[in-house]
């Protein structure tokens, strides 16, 4: 049985649907916080269990049969995310997978400049430790957090943030695609994967050219310091811990770290990879 952990979540639901046009609804079993959430699956004829990478024991029941098991990295940086991945692989192992699939990023570097990319390099430090087949895959950064960062910017006309570098940015759908394939050919990566990006590189301004040209107004990025950048975050509630994290993005997109396109992802799809321009206008067209 596959195991897919976070189901309800944006990419982990989305990898479940594409995972059932491939295989059989009773080769598929999810691991939830709230099996309520997943109805949808269990009313498809999909397992479900309730699993929290704070439960070890709860866990052992969900991962239970598996064959292999999809760690979708959790939301959260540092310690206790490293540390909750962790608990979901010593489950997996123990509950007798033959592999391991986790979802990293293509920046994952023990060195990178993102507290996130530094969490994926420890968690797959982990998993070649663990003494089971892995394969982690580097995901490109996912194109809704370049909208997040674009704000209202269809509206307002005008958003601001720090220097920035050129960045793959990849769709969740596209990822849940690729994902849903090499989970229904077994082995078919062993360890990381090449980056999983989309087909461009772009940069904030080309992103507000994009979004020029898609709303019909001129849509301005505005350039401002790091500290600035932080002011502003802080002075709107965000703890100063979380921004220099999200300035951490900044920090390594200028150090080129996301700034490689890879043809894997096109070849898993069999097409080429939605680009940002098409996500961007689907948001749009949804108000």
């Amino acid at each position: 049985m596959i195991i897919v952990t976070g189901a309800t979540g944006q990419l982990g639901r989305q990898i479940v649907e594409r995972l059932l046009t491939r295989v059989p609804e009773d080769r598929v079993g999810v691991s939830v916080r709230d099996p309520k959430k997943a109805q949808m699956f269990a009313d498809r004829g999909v397992r479900v269990r309730q699993g929290s990478f704070t439960d070890a024991t709860g866990l052992a029941h969900a991962f239970e049969g598996a064959s292999q098991v999809l760690i979708v990295s959790v939301d959260k940086m540092g310690e206790e995310c490293v540390r909750q991945h962790l608990t979901a692989i010593e489950a997996a192992v123990a509950a007798g997978a033959r592999r391991i699939l986790y979802t990293s990023q293509m920046g994952a570097s023990p060195t990178s400049h993102f507290q996130a990319c530094r969490d994926h390099a420890a968690t797959e430090e982990a998993l070649r430790a663990c003494g089971v087949p892995f394969t982690s895959l580097r995901n490109g950064f996912y194109t809704t957090s370049a909208l997040h960062f674009l704000g209202d910017a269809a509206d307002s006309g005008r958003f601001a943030l720090p220097a920035d570098g050129p960045v793959a940015w990849t769709a969740h759908a596209d990822l849940a695609d690729a994902t849903a394939a090499i989970l229904a050919d077994e082995g078919r990566f062993d360890g990381p994967t090449p980056p999983l990006t989309g087909g461009q590189l772009l940069s904030f301004d080309d992103i507000a050219a994009i979004a020029t040209e898609l709303t019909g107004r001129t849509i301005t990025r505005a350039t401002v310091p790091d500290a600035q950048f932080r002011e502003q975050l802080t002075g709107q509630g965000v703890p100063v811990e979380v921004a220099d994290r999200l300035l951490g993005i900044f920090a390594a997109g200028r150090a080129g770290e996301f700034a490689t396109v890879d043809p894997t992802l096109a070849a898993l799809l069999g097409r080429e990879p939605l680009t940002l321009g098409t996500v961007l206008r689907e948001r749009l067209s949804e108000g």
